[in-house]
């Protein structure tokens, strides 16, 4: 992924240093439960070093990443070196240094899922009596509060949250099988003792590599964690135009707009969130067909999870970070909220008038007649709705049609709601590993 969106947290994940640290921790902890090293053969494989650059010099004699891995670890270790990989095949390291990764990247994915939720929340309640326009099909349908419209998103932050937590669960497993899944040259007790020393679960059987509807399952609940910061972002975007200017994104001081007209505040980091959403949308895609592989393995999923896997979880470690300053710096315009309400000349009170007649004895389709037919007219002609309506329907208490904060009665508890998720709404305390 490009620097312009990776965070320096994550970016570390997935360094060419991390990966092939990954892979040194896999070995040492294959070493320790061999049979054969001695302790001074394990005190010098454990003090083995390796370089990037050497690696790749290495590789390029090789044409392969793991055995230049293998051939540069164990020279550095001296003759214990040869109790490097022993056993082992590439897929043992590969895939399960992986899953390490994977949980790595997991935390600060979590981390900044419960920021984003717990942001959200806070507006909610914040404006949980702050009177807007609801939309449907882009128009003007019947008052709302802001803070319920944050309600949902805030929900949709939680399920996603819990989605992402259990697809990092399961895909943060190892495999020491060998080749072909079978551990002819090792044994399954074998296996779990690395493992454990690894804090990882076993995979039930690995036919030589992890299944890979593990990080399919992933991509997957990345992807939808991405769609939910785009459904978000969009609202932001559209609440930001110059005709409705309900909502605004943070604009720094100093900040510019347009290179070439200054008056421009634009909603850049909304349309950053949309534009990465596609991105993660698409890596999802790339997980589901690296599902099915030849046989027992073959390496064609190798090439697109090498890309797939770091750029999803750099990209929605970004994206949310980007989500959350919007949540908690964003301009709400509680005024122009209240202005937008008259935008129809009040013909979005249409439901109340119509079910007021209907309880004065109006069959429904006459009222709906009556009403429908003033409604247009106001949106029409400008004309106040409630004028045409005291001329269309005199028998109605048009104080009682045209009182807003009956659309919003149980906003409140709608936004108390939230309440539900109790702790799990506040940010919890990274777990380190080692």
């Amino acid at each position: 992924m490009i620097a312009r969106y990776t965070r320096p947290e994550m970016g570390a994940v997935w360094t060419d240093q991390a990966r092939m640290e990954a892979w040194r921790r896999v070995e040492v902890a294959a070493c320790e439960e061999m049979a054969g090293p001695t302790e001074a053969d394990l005190e010098a494989i454990r003090s083995a070093t390796f370089s990037v650059e050497a690696v790749n010099e290495r590789e390029r004699v090789t044409d392969h990443d793991m055995a230049a891995f293998v051939d540069v670890l164990a020279e550095s270790a001296g003759p214990p070196g040869r109790w490097i990989h022993f056993g082992l095949t590439s897929s043992d390291v590969l895939d399960t240094a992986l899953a390490l990764q994977l949980r790595s990247a997991g935390e600060i994915v979590l981390a900044g899922a419960r920021e984003l939720l717990t942001a959200l929340v806070e507006r909610a309640r914040e404006h949980r009596g702050t009177l807007c326009v609801g939309r449907t099909h882009g128009v003007h349908a019947e008052p709302t509060t802001f803070g319920v419209k944050l309600a949902g998103f805030a929900f949709e932050a939680h399920r996603n949250a819990e989605r992402l937590e259990r697809a990092f669960d399961q895909a943060g497993v190892g495999a020491i099988s060998g080749a072909v899944g079978t551990y002819a040259a090792t044994s399954p007790d074998f296996e779990r003792r690395v493992l454990d020393r690894l804090g990882l679960r076993a995979e039930s059987v690995s036919t030589q590599v992890v299944a890979r509807d593990r990080h399919a399952e992933l991509l997957q609940a990345i992807a939808l964690a991405g769609a939910g910061l785009e459904r978000f972002a969009t609202e932001i975007r559209h609440l930001q135009r110059t005709e409705v200017r309900e909502v605004e994104e943070p604009f720094r001081a100093g900040q510019k707009g347009s290179s070439a007209m200054p008056h421009k505040r634009n909603p850049i980091v909304s349309e950053r969130i949309c534009g990465i959403a596609r991105l993660l949308r698409g890596y999802a895609q790339a997980g589901v067909e690296n599902v099915a592989l030849w046989h027992e393995r073959d390496i064609s999923h190798s090439s697109a999870e090498r890309v797939a896997l770091p750029d999803a979880t750099i990209l929605l470690d970004y994206a949310q970070h980007l989500a959350v300053r919007v949540v908690r710096g964003m301009t709400v315009h509680a005024d122009r909220m209240r202005a937008n309400l008259d935008a129809t000349h009040g013909a979005l009170y249409s439901q109340r008038a119509l079910l007021a007649l209907v309880e004065r004895d109006r069959s429904r389709d006459e009222a709906y007649r009556i009403v429908q037919a003033a409604a247009q007219r106001a949106w029409d002609t400008g004309t106040p709705f409630r004028e045409l309506l005291a001329e269309a329907a005199p028998e109605l208490d048009l104080d009682a049609v045209f009182d807003p904060e009956a659309f919003v009665r149980h906003a409140g508890e709608i936004v108390d709601r939230l309440d539900a998720l109790g702790d799990e709404s506040s940010p919890k305390p990274r777990v380190e590993t080692a």
